[in-house]
């Protein structure tokens, strides 16, 4: 095992793997910006280096800055988290040949399953369905994407080869928008990742938004942990998880999940990633992309298969195998994750400022991951996510009812919070019915 793990994050992630490596006997190094001197990941890991300004480029984004606190301190191992460098494969090169073990896949898996393109056609080599899509448009071949359109059909969906996040993505519904949602798509891609290319796809109407998680060590053993309902989202920004799906049978979870699991093991994936896919309206799959790192809403699958996944990437990182194997794996009960974010929960705009009160939620069923306290000032310069507030239940209707509760008395006052937005969704009839897809917000008429 290692004999100290540098956590090259921020936020309620940084405290989380701080927390697991506190358990597996790991010292701790945290990194910091200059505004995030009093946060909680800082107070609680053994050592802490400030790494730059409060501007994530500065700071969070700035390899030479952590790879130099590493070294000064010594450590074995590097724990990006999620965001930030958790999926460059440039930063684990750097780790590689500093000596420091990337907590995560190897660079060039994250490289390939970070061009979705790549990512698309590997899918497809190692037989997980994919979505009718085109070849790369980049300058070059730009006036060949009314042909890649005409061949999918209508609507579609332009999608950044390196994006995430919603960032480089267009829907379009007739051909006569494609060329200005390419330009504005290609635009944003390029500011946001260095890059124009993109791809289209074909778009599916009201689909779900199904992922599964996996878990693969070095010695060719993988598994799946079952799936995720993340299809309530504004913006592909999603705002609720629940696990198990509520359209998701028996059957079809250990068929899909063991393709899956396969897959991961045909490319050779070593630690903890998410395979997504979209569920049309005639309940068939489709891969849309992978993620090669721990998820937000990870804390849910924890919940209900008892699994302690950043554990496990920290484990198997190490060298170890895998802690399980696939029937060893069973879904008990029901869990539900709300992220709260720091917003105005009519209009969506960020609200940094300092809590004045902060009340969290406790009682049976119930766990926040979060690194808010009262007196902490929510910076404008980072995610607006400030606690993942989660629930379970022996089944769906207990843990609604606890989610329920928890909302009710969790306080966080001096700044705005999507709190009364939860609860809007929470208690609505088709949510409670689990009757509900990528569409739900704007049916509800929460976002248009």
């Amino acid at each position: 095992m290692f004999k100290k793990v540098l956590v090259a994050n921020r936020g309620e992630i940084a405290l989380r793997i701080i927390c697991a490596c506190k358990e597996l006997g790991i010292p701790t190094v945290a990194v910091y910006s200059e505004a995030d001197s009093h946060s909680l990941h800082v107070r609680f890991a053994d050592e802490a280096v400030c790494i730059g300004p409060a501007k994530s480029y500065e700071s969070y984004l700035n390899i030479p800055s952590i790879i130099s606190a590493a070294e000064i301190t010594n450590v074995e191992a590097i724990h990006p988290g999620y965001g930030y460098l958790a999926e460059s494969a440039y930063f684990a090169e750097v780790c590689e040949t500093c000596g420091i073990k990337f907590i995560g896949p190897a660079p060039e898996i994250i490289d390939l399953m970070g061009d979705k393109a790549r990512a698309r056609a590997r899918a497809a080599e190692v037989g997980l369905p994919i979505v009718p899509g085109s070849e790369l448009i980049e300058e070059e071949n730009r006036d060949e994407a009314p042909r890649f359109a005409e061949q999918i059909g209508y609507p579609l969906i332009i999608k950044a080869v390196a994006g995430g996040g919603g960032r480089g993505m267009r829907i379009v519904r007739k051909a006569a928008d494609l060329e200005e949602a390419l330009a504005t798509a290609q635009s944003e891609s390029h500011s946001a990742f260095g890059s124009a290319a993109v791809y289209l796809e074909k778009y599916l109407v009201n689909p779900h938004h199904i992922e599964f998680q996996v878990l693969g060590d070095e010695h060719g053993n993988a598994i799946h942990l079952g799936e995720r309902e993340c299809s309530v989202q504004r913006r592909h920004q999603k705002l609720i998880e629940e696990t198990p799906s509520p359209i998701v049978d028996d059957e079809t979870r250990a068929r899909l999940g063991n393709k899956v699991a396969q897959a991961m093991r045909d490319i050779g994936y070593q630690s903890a990633g998410t395979i997504e896919f979209l569920l049309d309206e005639d309940g068939e799959f489709y891969f849309i992309e992978m993620n090669t790192r721990v998820q937000v809403e990870h804390p849910i699958t924890e919940m209900v298969t008892g699994v302690d996944i950043v554990k496990e990437q920290i484990r198997v990182a190490a060298g170890l195998e895998l802690g399980y194997r696939q029937e060893d794996i069973a879904l008990t009960g029901h869990a539900i994750e709300c992220r709260i974010n720091a917003e105005n929960p009519e209009n969506f705009r960020p609200s940094p400022g300092t809590i004045t009160a902060y009340n969290p939620p406790g009682g049976p069923g119930i766990r926040v991951d979060s690194t808010a306290y009262q007196d902490w000032l929510v910076s404008s310069h980072y995610d607006s996510l400030i606690a993942k507030l989660v629930a379970y239940g022996r089944d769906r209707e207990e843990a609604l009812a606890r989610m329920v509760r928890a909302l009710d008395v969790f306080i966080i006052e001096g700044i705005d919070t999507s709190i009364p937005l939860h609860k809007k969704i929470i208690t609505h009839p088709e949510f409670i019915k689990g009757d509900y897809n990528t569409s739900f917000l704007e049916r509800i008429g929460v976002v248009k």
